[in-house]
């Protein structure tokens, strides 16, 4: 496999992720702020900014870094409020 068809590859699944979880929002309610629709962006979204990085795409790199330290802002946040039910709970 030559490096641009991998390249290729990476950037299509990158970008399914991301179409994927937004179509689920909008088609079937899946909440923005659920894991489920966060780890898909955070993945595409990380697999494109790299990509973007590689290619000094820098107006890519802008919208795909963002979306992911968004998408990632977004777990922690889960996460903590997971740990805080749980300490809550003990």
């Amino acid at each position: 496999m030559s490096m641009s068809l991998t390249t290729e590859i990476l950037q299509i699944a990158g970008s399914l992720a991301i179409l994927g979880a937004f179509l689920a929002t909008q088609l079937k309610g899946l909440r923005p702020t659920s894991p489920s629709y966060l780890v898909p962006n955070l993945l595409g979204s990380t697999v494109l900014a790299i990509q973007a990085g590689v290619a000094s795409q820098w107006g890519f790199l802008l919208l795909e870094g963002s979306w992911s330290l968004v998408s990632a802002a977004g777990l922690m946040q889960l996460l903590r409020r997971r740990v805080l039910r749980r300490s809550v709970t003990d």
